[in-house]
């Protein structure tokens, strides 16, 4: 019988020592002597080693030393700091986002940084579960590193998993999660500890960890990332070259890291670096520097893909948006690829593995993922060449489809805008691509042609060019699309203001045309328009006037009268008209021209709004005050609400309206317009474009007319300067610049400069366009004047009459023009001691300037001063006191008391008063 207390053999002992006690006998009892046996104590086995006895080892850390460039993400690592020093039993952070774009660096710089805080830190792949088990084996190991060998990889990941569970104070890091639902039951277990998880799954982690989204670094972190790697190779001084190779990889960190490694090792430049890139990108997104191993862009996203291809539509979407915009591609451009549901089901798996990001009616895609995406590799399963041809043909049978019928009417404009950003990327893509129909070149020219009604010049040139140069490859060049794309590249180049290429072209496609379509067809008559506009442009309008004339005659014959053809080329010899100074003629045709656009296309027409804008302009220009500034104000409340702020009509219309406001005197509402627009011109044209340009011009004449000559000076000049450049000396645009210095100089009192430019304008202007043009007059005139403050009245006077003449012989009576002109003449005639002429015109020069200008404007007053002056030279004092005195209470109230010109009237007025006495 057993008694109570006995030890079976093979039994373990009480305690948490877990100590096996041996079943021999220790202590002997017999009648003759006592004998004691010492054995030694039986040895511990680790694995009796209840995991949570174990203590955390000092200084376990498996991750790799931080990375010796790092770059930026303060942010990131904040927002780490603040979630996982949070309280509570168990912290999960998540960072997810695309592959290579630092997810892994940025969680191990983090773990670095607090590798002291937490005991231990341990890192595991953890992109599969088998690969997360393993990890939780090693860690096992590492913290009993007595374990013996032979351990099954399940009883050390539950050996880990106690651990965890019954310790605190770790980090454990998770690399690369594939699936949420692994860390989920990892938490589940511990509960306890801090865990950060990297994974390109944006989906799945609610109820599991908080996320972060992990996007590209900034452009400067970038470079300085590039710069690192490269210090000291004297390509890191490069810093313009490092900026364009950030931009062009979409400052994606892995990319940036491939890129710096690979012009370490090579020695190439930053310019080198972007030519291999466009000519061989294959090759460029699969190898980086030495040693980059599977840690290319090419072999990271394959392995996303490969985790997809249980959704082949995945691969499919990606490959036809890759040839779009990276930002803002409409879901409706993959209509044609599945029914909704299966669309659906596939972006979201996308999105699921950071590969694009989706809202509700668009998705987004790294620029570098669309590159490899549409660069064929026969090695890669998803890059099949014949793949990428079959995405690219239907990216653009879907942008075909998605385009609204009429580019012209306001409510398509959104929907055009959005789609053409995806048509100039396509025709970016695809510039080392020969195609082998014209679907290409026709979705090229569509885009283009809604550009350029859109007045976004410079970008319609490149792709009317590479559609016409598609159209001559595949349709010869006398096909009919061909001759169109030739129109409408010498358009755009008008537009641009390069005539030197527009005209040439717009003469050849019209030669064409009447070979082979004759001279009634519709687009002859187009390209008839379009050449006159080009002439009138280059101030050739002795050319411009007679073929509009002859074109319009046609339109009427051939289409009729209401024709919209018909109605524009009205428009466009009004304006031809215009511009010759024939504002008798201009103004009807306009006001015709407007009420048929009304009757015929309505109000809100684009048409309609040119005409009525160009109206309002004749109005200021033939000095018809009254109606000028409420149609200009009216044109430009339209053109706001159809066009847009930034429309090139919309800002015409504020430059009309600033140029009216100062015809009535009101400079000081002109001069705000003025800068507002010409600051839109450069956003939206840039500086060299000749709206650009005039729109300088337009401000410094403005700050001129107001007085500020030490503001407008500069301005002309620079602007002389660029048309010079720009233009050429004998543009319009050129000679007006070159007039309005001069005048600048002049009122700065600097004549020796302003004689000479007003002799060289006057010169280029009647040789260019003709002694009866309104501009020609104008340098007369102004040469005139500056003959006279130089004393030379028998230059000026000659001048002054020729001037006066040929305003009253072009522009009427009643013109600003001519009554400033009608005042130029008598006063010179008063200074060369004419008074018997110059007093008749004095008088019939305040008449017009009240009936013109209105009693307080400033040409109205001065004009009563100056014949109050001429009735005193005469004698006639009787009549010069009341003269005298309407001219200074018009100068008090129009340029106040402190003027020197009211002075100045104050001044003769006590003096001719006192001489009375």
């Amino acid at each position: 019988m057993r008694e109570h207390g006995d030890v079976q053999p093979g039994a373990q002992a009480a305690g948490d020592g877990g100590v096996t006690v041996s079943h021999a006998q220790g202590l002997q009892v017999g009648d003759r002597n006592v004998q004691h046996n010492h054995f030694p104590a039986a040895a511990v086995s680790p694995v009796s080693v209840r995991p949570a006895a174990v203590p955390a080892p000092d200084g376990l850390v498996n991750v790799a030393v931080a990375p010796g460039v790092f770059v930026g993400r303060g942010t990131q690592l904040r927002q780490l700091d603040e979630v996982l020093a949070e309280p509570g039993a168990a912290v999960v952070q998540a960072v997810h986002g695309l592959g290579g774009v630092g997810k892994s660096t940025l969680a191990a710089q983090w773990a670095w940084q607090h590798r002291d805080r937490y005991r231990p830190v341990w890192w595991i792949d953890a992109d599969t579960t088998a690969g997360i088990d393993a990890g939780l084996a090693t860690l096992a190991t590492a913290l009993q590193t007595d374990l013996p060998d032979g351990l099954s990889l399940e009883v050390l990941r539950e050996r880990a998993l106690q651990w965890l569970a019954s310790h605190d104070g770790w980090l454990l890091v998770l690399d690369n999660v594939n699936d949420p639902g692994d860390v989920a039951r990892l938490s589940a277990r511990v509960g306890t500890g801090r865990v950060l998880v990297t994974s390109r799954r944006a989906t799945g982690w609610a109820g599991i960890a908080t996320a972060i989204a992990l996007d590209v670094l900034d452009l400067d972190d970038a470079v300085e990332a590039m710069r690192q790697v490269l210090a000291g190779s004297g390509r890191d001084r490069d810093a313009d070259g490092l900026v364009q190779v950030a931009r062009e990889l979409g400052c994606l960190p892995l990319a940036v890291d491939q890129a710096a490694a690979y012009l370490a090792e090579t020695g190439l430049s930053s310019s080198a670096y972007l030519q291999l890139l466009k000519q061989y990108p294959a090759n460029m997104f699969a190898h980086g520097g030495e040693g980059a191993g599977e840690r290319t862009i090419a072999r990271v996203w394959r392995v996303t893909l490969d985790r997809l291809a249980d959704t082949p539509l995945a691969g499919k979407i990606l490959r036809v948006v890759a040839w779009y915009a990276p930002d803002a591609i409409y879901r409706a451009l993959l209509a044609g690829l599945a029914d909704p549901p299966t669309i659906a089901r596939a972006l979201g798996r996308l999105a699921a593995y950071s590969m694009i990001t989706l809202d509700e009616h668009t998705l987004t895609v790294h620029r570098l993922v669309q590159a490899v995406a549409r660069t064929p590799d026969p090695e890669d399963p998803h890059r099949q060449p014949d793949d990428i041809d079959t995405a690219r043909t239907q990216a653009i049978a879907e942008l075909r489809a998605a385009m609204p019928d009429d580019w012209r009417l306001p409510k398509h404009w959104p929907r055009w805008r959005a789609l053409v950003s995806q048509v100039e990327a396509l025709a970016e893509h695809s510039s080392n691509r020969i195609d082998n129909d014209t679907a290409a070149s026709s979705l090229y020219n569509q885009a283009a042609v809604f550009l350029h009604d859109q007045g976004v010049v410079a970008r319609t040139i490149p792709l009317f060019k590479q559609a016409l140069s598609d159209r001559r490859r595949l349709l010869s060049d006398d096909h009919p699309d061909t001759l169109t794309s030739v129109n409408n590249l010498a358009s755009a180049y008008k537009a641009a203001g390069d005539l030197g290429r527009a005209i040439p072209l717009f003469k050849q496609a019209l030669s064409d045309r009447r070979r082979l379509l004759g001279d009634d067809h519709p687009g002859t008559l187009t390209l008839m328009l379009n050449l006159a506009g080009a002439y009138e442009q280059a101030g050739d309008v002795g050319r411009a006037v007679p073929l509009l004339e002859r074109t319009l005659s046609a339109y009427k014959r051939i289409l009729g009268d209401d024709h919209a053809d018909t109605l524009n080329a009205m428009n466009g010899l009004a304006s031809a008209c215009a511009s010759t100074g024939d504002l008798g003629r201009a103004v009807p045709l306009f006001e015709q021209s407007l009420t048929d656009c009304r009757r015929v296309l309505g109000e809100d027409h684009p048409q309609t709004l040119i005409v009525a804008s160009n109206l309002a302009s004749a109005y200021t220009s033939a000095g018809d005050v009254g109606p000028a500034v409420p149609s200009c104000e009216q044109s430009l409340t339209d053109c706001r609400r159809v066009f847009g702020d930034d429309h090139p009509q919309t800002l015409s219309a504020v430059r009309s309206l600033a140029h009216a406001y100062e015809v009535a005197g009101d400079v000081a509402r002109a001069i705000p317009l003025l800068e507002q627009s010409l600051t839109d011109y450069r956003r939206t044209l840039g500086d060299d474009h000749p709206d650009t340009l005039s729109a300088v011009n337009s401000l410094a004449f403005a700050w001129a007319s107001a007085g500020d000559v030490g503001r407008a000076v500069p301005l002309f000049e620079q602007s002389l300067t660029d048309c010079r450049r720009v233009l050429g000396d004998d543009h319009p645009h050129t000679l007006t610049l070159m007039n309005n210095l001069a005048s600048a100089y002049e009122h700065a009192g600097d004549v020796g400069r302003a004689i000479p430019l007003f002799e060289q304008s006057l010169t280029g202007r009647r040789r260019v366009l003709g002694d009866r043009h309104p501009d020609t007059l104008a340098s007369m005139n102004n040469l005139a004047n500056a003959y006279e403050q130089a004393g030379d009245m028998g230059r000026a006077v000659p001048l002054f009459e020729q001037a006066f003449t040929g305003r009253r012989r072009v522009l009427g009576d009643h013109h600003p023009d001519t009554v400033l002109s009608l005042n130029n003449l008598a006063t010179a005639y008063w200074t060369v001691g004419d008074v018997d002429k110059a007093v008749p015109l004095l008088e019939q020069s305040i008449t017009y300037c009240r009936r013109v200008f209105g009693d307080d404007a400033p040409g109205t007053v001065l004009s009563l001063n100056n014949l109050a002056f001429a009735y005193r030279a005469r004698g006639d004092v009787s009549r010069a006191v009341p003269l005298f005195e309407q001219a200074l209470a018009g100068c008090r109230r129009v340029f106040g008391d402190d003027d020197p010109r009211t002075k100045l009237v104050e001044e003769s007025l006590t003096l001719l008063c006192g001489s009375n006495e």
